[in-house]
C-alpha cells in the first residue's frame, strides 16, 4: 500500500501547492456513486449483485465488478482517495445518483432515503470540514425518475440529511422542486444555483404536461438576472444534463420544448455563468454552448461515475467505465475555471493487485490549452474533431481508461456533434453533416487501426 500512495501524495504535492501569484482554488467534483447494498464478494451464486441483472459475475472483485453497482468497500476507497489526494478542497460538488439500477420493487422511500443518508455520512465524516453542494439525481427518487414538480416526503427529508449543508433560504426552495442557490463559500460576488434538471428528464411522467415544472425555469432566470445586477458569477450544477448522450446517436435526456428552454436561459446569461457541471452519463465528456452568431460563451463538464457498471441502454456497445473522480482549479477572483485533473481507479487491476488510484490526465496537459475557458474548451472540441490522435485519446478518456478499441468514423460523429450541438436541430443537422458510416471495408479499417497506433505511440 505504502507504494501506492507514494504517487498519490506526489499528486498532492503537485495540485495543492498554491502560490500567490497563481491565485486559484481548488474542488472536488463526483457523481453517480451508485451504491449497491447487496453487493456479497463471499457470495457462491454466479451473481454478487442485484444490479447485474440476468449478467453473471462470477469473477466479481473487492472493489466490484463492471456488471455491478458499486460496493461499498469502492464508496470508500474513493473517499479515502479524495482525502489523500486532496484533504482540503475550498468545496465539493456531488451531482447525485446514490441508489443502485435495480427495478424500483427492489427498493422503496425508506431503502432510497437509507442509501442518500449512508453516503451523505461518509462524505461529512471523510470531510468534516468542507462545503458541500449536492444536486439529486433521478435514481435518488422512489419510484426513479419519478420527481414530482411540488413538495414530497423525499424531499424534505433529504434536506434534514444536508441540514448543514444548506442556508435557511436554501432548503424552503429545496422542499419545494429540489433546488437551490446560495452565495459561493458566503463570498461576495460569486454564486452557486443547483438544478433539479430531473424535473426535465424525458423519463419523468410527472412533469410530460407541465410548461415549466416546480416554477425552476422562472426561478432560474431570476436568479441569474439579479446576479448580473449583483455583478455576481455563477456555477451551476445538476444531474440530467441537456443535449445528447455520446454513447447512443439521437439519445437525448431532456423533452424537446425544456431542452430549447435551458440553452435559451444559458445563452440569455452567459455572461455571468462561468461554469456547469453535470453527471448522469457516468461518461467523461463536455457538452458547448454558442451565441447566436457561433461564439463559445459556455462549457458544461461531466464528470465519470464512480459506479463500474455497464450500461444496459439498448443500443450502447462497451457501456461501461473505470471508477472516477475529478478535481478542478478555478481563479479565486474570477470563478474561471483554469484547469480538471482526473484520477481513477483501474478496476481489474486493483481487484487483481490491489487497491490504486492514480491521475488520469490533467486538461491542459492532455489537449494543450491554457485553462478551461469556453474558448479553450472549443479549441479541445475542434482538436478532437479534426485530429485522430486527439479523439481516440478522448475516446480513451470518455470510459476512463475502461473501452481502448479504436474510436471510427461513426464513433467520432457521435461525440463530436454531441459536444457541439446541445440543440435537437442542431445535432440533427450535425450528424447529417459529419456523414458517419459503419460500412467500411474491414481490411481498411484495419489498416487505419494500425496506422493510428503508430501515429498515436507518443
Amino acid at each position: 500500500m505504502a507504494c501506492v500512495w507514494k504517487v498519490i501524495l506526489l499528486s498532492v504535492f503537485i495540485v495543492s501547492g498554491r502560490s500567490s501569484n497563481e491565485m486559484k482554488g481548488y474542488f472536488w467534483h463526483i457523481s453517480d456513486l451508485h451504491w449497491d447494498p447487496s453487493y456479497n464478494v463471499g457470495s457462491t451464486s454466479a451473481s454478487k449483485c442485484a444490479s447485474s441483472g440476468d449478467r453473471p459475475t462470477p469473477n466479481a472483485g473487492i472493489f466490484g465488478d463492471y456488471s455491478c453497482d458499486s460496493p461499498w468497500t469502492l464508496i470508500n476507497s474513493t473517499l479515502s482517495a479524495m482525502r489523500n489526494i486532496m484533504p482540503h478542497p475550498d468545496f465539493i460538488i456531488w451531482t447525485g445518483d446514490d441508489t443502485p439500477h435495480v427495478p424500483n420493487e427492489q427498493l422503496g422511500v425508506e431503502p432510497v432515503l437509507h442509501i442518500i443518508s449512508n453516503l451523505t455520512h461518509i462524505i461529512k465524516t471523510t470531510f468534516p470540514n468542507t462545503k458541500v453542494y449536492s444536486a439529486m439525481g433521478n435514481h435518488d427518487y422512489h419510484p426513479k425518475s419519478q420527481m414530482p414538480p411540488e413538495k414530497n416526503y423525499i424531499y424534505e427529508q433529504t434536506a434534514n440529511l444536508w441540514h448543514s449543508w444548506l442556508h435557511a433560504t436554501s432548503k424552503e426552495t429545496f422542499k419545494i422542486g429540489g433546488y437551490y442557490t446560495e452565495k459561493l463559500l458566503n463570498r461576495t460576488g460569486f454564486r452557486v444555483m443547483v438544478l433539479n434538471t430531473n424535473l426535465y428528464y424525458d423519463q419523468n411522467k410527472l412533469t410530460e404536461n407541465i410548461k415549466d415544472p416546480a416554477d425552476q425555469f422562472r426561478w432560474a432566470d431570476k436568479v441569474l438576472q439579479d446576479a448580473a445586477k449583483n455583478n455576481e458569477k455563477v456555477y451551476i450544477i445538476g444531474h440530467v444534463p441537456p443535449g445528447f448522450f455520446e454513447k447512443k446517436r439521437d439519445k437525448a435526456w431532456f423533452r424537446k420544448e425544456f431542452n430549447k428552454r435551458y440553452i435559451d436561459l444559458i445563452q440569455k446569461h452567459s455572461a455571468v455563468i462561468q461554469g456547469q457541471f453535470f453527471g448522469h452519463h457516468h461518461t467523461d465528456s463536455f457538452r458547448m454552448f454558442y451565441s447566436s452568431k457561433g461564439s463559445p460563451i459556455s462549457s458544461m463538464f461531466l464528470t465519470p461515475g464512480v459506479t463500474p457498471w455497464i450500461t444496459t441502454l439498448p443500443g450502447v456497445i462497451n457501456g461501461g467505465n473505470n471508477p472516477g473522480i475529478r478535481i478542478f482549479e478555478y481563479d479565486i477572483k474570477t470563478l474561471l475555471v483554469k484547469d480538471m485533473l482526473t484520477y481513477y481507479m483501474n478496476l481489474s487491476y486493483s481487484n487483481k493487485v490491489h487497491e490504486r488510484w492514480e491521475k488520469e490526465y490533467r486538461l491542459t496537459e492532455a489537449f494543450r490549452v491554457p485553462d478551461a475557458s469556453p474558448a479553450s474548451m472549443h479549441s479541445v472540441m475542434e482538436r478532437i474533431s479534426s485530429d485522430k490522435c486527439y479523439l481516440q485519446k478522448y475516446y480513451e478518456f470518455n470510459s476512463v481508461n475502461y473501452d481502448l478499441i479504436e474510436c471510427n468514423a461513426d464513433c467520432r460523429v457521435d461525440h463530436v456533434c454531441a459536444m457541439r450541438e446541445v440543440d435537437f436541430e442542431a445535432y440533427e443537422k450535425c450528424v447529417e453533416k459529419e456523414g458517419g458510416s459503419s460500412t467500411a471495408p474491414v481490411l481498411f479499417t484495419l489498416l487505419l487501426s494500425l496506422m493510428l497506433s503508430l501515429l498515436c505511440l507518443n
